[in-house]
């Protein structure tokens, strides 16, 4: 995946939400959207 800069458009993207419904981002151009994105260290750091 080519790099991101602040302000541009983001990649499109296809996940399942938390009912087993796949989504894409693109399905949701002109809503507001919310990405929460994190992270497990594994090692207790």
């Amino acid at each position: 995946m080519a790099n991101v800069e602040i302000g541009s458009q983001a990649p499109d993207f296809t996940l399942d939400d938390c009912y087993g419904n796949t989504v894409s981002l693109s399905d949701l151009k002109g809503k507001k959207v919310l990405l929460y994105f994190y992270t497990s260290s594994g090692g207790g750091n």
